[in-house]
Order: C-alpha cells, then structure tokens, then sequence
C-alpha cells in the first residue's frame, strides 16, 4: 500500500507493518520516515536495531538468517537494508520472496532506496513486500509542497514564524530540507514560541554561514579547485554536518549527468534548461562543468559518492572531509585516483 511521507505518522497509528518500502530522492524525509517507523516501533518492543548496506559481494542470505534468529537483546528488531542507491537484482529478489513466505511478527524489515521507478514498483518481489507492507515514496519537494512541510514542521516544533520569515528560510535553503529543518529546531531553541520574524531568520542564516554551501557548488561548477578547498576548510571549522554537504554536492551531480544524458540523446541545450527549470544565473556554470566533465567522469563521482555515503553511515571514516575535498577536486580536475577511504580499526 502506498502512503506519502506527510501521511506515514497517521498510517503508523493504525498499525505496525511487517514491512516498509522507503524509497526516493529525498534524503532528509527518507531519514525522518524511518525515524518515525523506528519510534512507535520501539514503543511496542522492537528495541534492537540492525543495519544492512547493500555493497560488492553482499551475502543476501545474512538477511535470512537475521530475520529467522532470535534477538539477542530484546524480543522485538527491526532490520534497515540500505539499498545504496542499487537495485536488488536477482538473489536480492529472490531473498525478499523467501522472507515473506517467513513473516515473522517479532521482525519489521525496513528497505531503503533510490526512488522507485515504475519497472523496480511492477516487479515481483516489490509488489509482494507492498502486498503485506507499506510503500513511501520520498519525493523531492518543490513549489507550494515545500511551504506546506514547512508549515507542518512548525506546527510540529511550536513555531509561531511569520509568512515572510518562512518564505525566507525557503529561498536561502533552496529544497535542503535538512538544513531547513536544522534551522527550525534552532529557532525553537532560541525563540521557543514568541513570533518569528524574516529579520530574525536572516541573522540566524548569516551568523551560521549557511551560504558557504552554495559557495562550495559555485567553485565545483566553475571549477576553482582553490576556491573549493578553502570553503570546505571553512566548513569543517565551523563542524557543517556533513549530509549537507553531501546532499549539496549530489543535487548538483545529478543535474549534469541528466544534462549530459540529455545531450547525448541530441537535445538542445536550451531545452534541457527549460525541462529542468535551471535559472538563467545558473547556466554558465552549469555550461562550464559540462564542458569540462564528461558522463564517465561524472559517473565515475556518482560512484565515490555512493561509497563515501556508505563508509560514512557505518561510521568508518575517520576523516571525512578529506574525503569529501578528494572527491570535489575531481569535479574541477578529473583524476583517476582512489578514494582515501581510511576505515577505523
């Protein structure tokens, strides 16, 4: 059964499902969808948590053997597959078919994902977990959707903010909804309920130097290898969570690889600008790093990228931003060098 990310808490009141399908190209609903899922499911004794990453060589039948065994310390688990950004292909198919003939009531399996395009949404296995479970999709918000998950997350926190302050903090976050929501607490904490006006919301956003990530996507579109470094510097002086970044670096990857994508099916330039609503003041840039950065390079990116994401959910990187400079350099200068992925011992 499908069910909007907005209408998850009132589906959870209902009821909890054996399984949740958590999938989309937002990154900070799929997180709160799963927190929320995790919460009330914790409140009925499902205490322990287990977390799966689906990388190379990935042994489908560990989630077999978790979803039959007995919990080490509580009654209850749940067990989050974290998809990578992958398709389950076969032996992942064929595991989530073996699992549902084994619905056990003391398991809730949680698997997230990339948005679900309609051929993932018809095959069997999908349709068998949705059949007994619950589908969310995370998609992207734009327009009066975004003003309307603004408006709930402020009735959530007890925010009184006037209309100009939300519209506001709209614009300087541009879709970033963690970085929107982190302004939100912030302003719960300073101001608890007294009204919230535009001019308080815009010396909050510049004494915490929210723009230098959209200064870091500027150099990487214009690629200023030194201007890059000297932002990401300041970023992680001033401990910017690093799913900001990271979100900020994506949303500009994936906008070239589909310019690119569009390009080499023989669209005009000028049309792929209009298709995907890219503002004349964002066009130069976007014109530089496609002259500059072919699909395999970008590809090549998306890759470190999901290999970062990955490391740095497990929790095995002990210096991320290194990381993360080693992967925007590329976006100014392509090198064919591995990732300095130094995991903890």
């Amino acid at each position: 059964m499908r069910c909007y990310a907005n209408q998850l808490p009132s589906e959870l009141k209902k009821g909890l499902k054996p399984f949740y399908l958590v999938f989309g190209e937002e990154p900070f609903q799929e997180a709160q969808c799963v927190q929320q899922i995790r919460d009330v499911a914790k409140q009925q004794g499902f205490a322990e948590v287990i977390k799966f990453t689906l990388m190379q060589g990935f042994d489908w039948q560990e989630i077999i053997a978790q979803y039959q065994s007995m919990s080490l310390f509580s009654e209850r688990t749940i067990i989050e597959l974290d998809l990578n950004q992958q398709k389950p292909g076969i032996p992942g198919g064929n595991t989530f078919k073996q699992i549902i003939e084994l619905i056990n009531p003391d398991t809730i399996l949680i698997v997230k994902g990339a948005k679900a395009g309609q051929d993932v949404q018809r095959s069997a296995w999908f349709k068998a977990l949705d059949k007994h479970g619950l589908f969310v999709p995370c998609y992207p918000l734009t327009g009066t959707h975004v003003k309307r998950w603004l408006d709930e997350q402020c009735q959530r926190l007890s925010l009184n903010m006037q209309n100009e302050a939300k519209l506001s903090l709209i614009s300087a976050t541009e879709g970033n909804l963690l970085a929107c929501f982190q302004e939100l607490e912030k302003l719960s904490l300073l101001h608890g309920d007294a009204l919230i006006t535009q001019q308080l919301v815009m010396q909050g956003l510049l004494n915490q130097a929210k723009f230098d990530i959209f200064d870091l996507t500027d150099a990487l579109l214009n690629g200023h290898a030194n201007q890059v470094i000297k932002v990401l510097h300041k970023l992680a002086n001033d401990n910017t969570e690093v799913v900001s970044i990271l979100w900020a670096i994506n949303k500009e990857l994936n906008t070239l690889i589909s310019v690119q994508l569009g390009l080499l099916n023989g669209e005009p330039l000028a049309t792929i600008f209009k298709q995907k609503a890219i503002w004349k003041n964002q066009q130069a840039p976007l014109q530089s790093a496609i002259k500059r950065l072919n699909l395999t390079t970008l590809e090549q990116i998306s890759s470190d990228l999901a290999q970062f994401d990955a490391s740095y959910k497990q929790g095995n990187l002990i210096a991320p931003y290194q990381v993360l400079a080693h992967i925007c350099i590329k976006f100014c200068q392509p090198i064919n060098i591995a990732l300095p992925c130094h995991a903890l011992n």
